[in-house]
């Protein structure tokens, strides 16, 4: 009898199947974007000469590393922990990239260096990145998109195409916020964002303006501050200081995050104020920490773990099917003691 020929690598299966190598990896590998029929016949020819899958050559073939970038900025003076809610839709990420068969790299990067997307891209350090909107400037998309780098941004883009997205109902949550505020008897009531140039903080003011104006107040521009993700509680709690010291009459706070609304909370106290008495605070994510503080803390709830699985299964969609996906989360009040 002959001695069956062995195939040595998934070239020599894609041409004997008649299809792309990145077919015969996802077929051997039980991937859902195959048909049964086509995976049958393409593992039916590895049984019939001798293939067996060796992971290293097939990612250098297909030039995958099955490996996703979480880009984390590193910047002079800022400080280089995430916050809870962050950890929490990281925790998400790992997750389910884990059961799609990938790694995940958090990668801290200068976004002022313009050659580290095409080297990590180069290198196979990863296959395609995840960032918060919050945290990508626009000029830092921008050399992403001119890379053709494969890319998921957690929050509301200021632009589309290119790239997929899983974003929260900004707009919901900001008006969801202030209605409750105003529900309670608020009538002066300040919002505290984050950068200014953040879209998503920007969706957050406008829900916040619409739900001032369907109760026949005015969006006052000087009961508006922004402060700085990177250092929230710090920022926060100086930015509501500023905000009591020019109009003592604030008795509401919206917050743009959780951290933001504890330095909010702390910098009400420290002006003889008591929340919720005199000041109602609101806050945005329901991270762990909401609910065990002091008073618990009133929140729009975004879920960090399901978020993080939905920006590893968008971003993997992507890279295998070079589908650009856009996918909204609803917003959720949560009502605690802080109002």
């Amino acid at each position: 009898m002959a001695q069956t020929t062995k195939a040595q690598t998934i070239a020599d299966i894609a041409r004997l199947a008649g299809v792309s190598k990145s077919t015969v990896s996802r077929a051997l590998n039980d991937s859902p974007l195959i048909g049964a029929e086509t995976k049958d016949r393409i593992r039916a020819i590895a049984r019939e000469h001798d293939f067996s899958m060796n992971e290293q050559a097939r990612r250098l073939s297909l030039r995958q590393s099955n490996v996703v970038g979480l880009v984390l900025l590193d910047l002079p003076n800022k400080p280089k922990t995430l916050d809870l809610f962050m950890l929490e839709v990281m925790g998400g990420i790992s997750a389910g990239l884990g059961g799609l068969g990938y790694e995940l790299l958090v990668l801290r990067v200068d976004p002022r260096e313009s050659g580290w997307v095409r080297r990590t891209l180069d290198s196979g350090r990863a296959d395609g990145f995840i960032m918060h909107s919050a945290s990508c400037s626009p000029e830092l998309l921008e050399q992403l998109l001119s890379e053709r780098a494969p890319l998921v941004l957690w929050g509301s883009p200021r632009q589309t195409g290119g790239y997929s997205t899983v974003s929260g109902d900004s707009l919901a949550g900001g008006r969801l916020a202030t209605e409750h505020l105003l529900a309670t008897g608020r009538r002066r009531i300040a919002f505290l964002g984050g950068p200014f140039w953040a879209h998503e903080v920007e969706e957050r003011r406008s829900g916040y303006a619409e739900a001032l104006e369907a109760a026949g107040l005015v969006a006052e521009p000087e009961l508006v501050a922004h402060a700085d993700w990177m250092n929230a509680e710090h920022t926060g709690a100086q930015a509501i200081a500023e905000l009591l010291e020019r109009d003592p009459s604030i008795d509401g706070i919206f917050a743009c995050s959780d951290l933001l609304a504890l330095g909010a909370i702390d910098a009400v106290r420290a002006s003889g104020r008591a929340v919720p008495e005199d000041v109602g605070v609101v806050g945005y994510d329901d991270s762990a920490i909401a609910a065990y503080a002091n008073p618990p803390l009133t929140t729009i709830r975004q879920d960090g773990a399901l978020i993080g699985s939905l920006l590893a299964r968008t971003l993997v969609q992507q890279l295998q099917t070079g589908a650009v996906t856009n996918v909204t989360i609803p917003a959720e009040l949560v009502v605690r003691e802080s109002t």
